[in-house]
């Protein structure tokens, strides 16, 4: 288990839903990943990142699926792509990973709280 953390440390951390609006295999990066772009609306725009999730993903289950990101981060290098926001999912036991997203279709950029 992490250690506790405040109620003002939660709310630091800027979670939010968008729509993967374009998929593409990530050639130059250690370990198999997607490079994504998510449309978060037009508060945030569409943000792109790099996501280890191709056990239980191709580029098509992704294009148009809603999911939920951390969309505060500072952008962080990953081989020549830089990534802007942090995909949320649930890593099980053979480190595949599972997309977190919301039950039934939101606005983009609804905040997660």
């Amino acid at each position: 288990m992490k250690p506790e953390i405040s109620w003002n440390d939660f709310e630091k951390i800027d979670i939010r839903v968008g729509t993967v609006i374009d998929a593409q295999a990530f050639e130059k990066a250690k370990n198999p990943s997607y490079k994504l772009w998510i449309d978060f609306g037009t508060e945030i725009g569409v943000k792109k990142t790099s996501a280890q999730i191709t056990v239980l993903y191709g580029v098509d289950d992704l294009i148009d699926k809603q999911i939920v990101a951390v969309v505060n981060f500072p952008p962080k290098q990953i081989a020549d792509f830089m990534s802007e926001c942090l995909v949320l999912g649930v890593v099980g036991s053979n480190k595949e990973v599972t997309l977190l997203a919301p039950g039934k279709a939101v606005e983009n950029g609804l905040t997660i709280g």
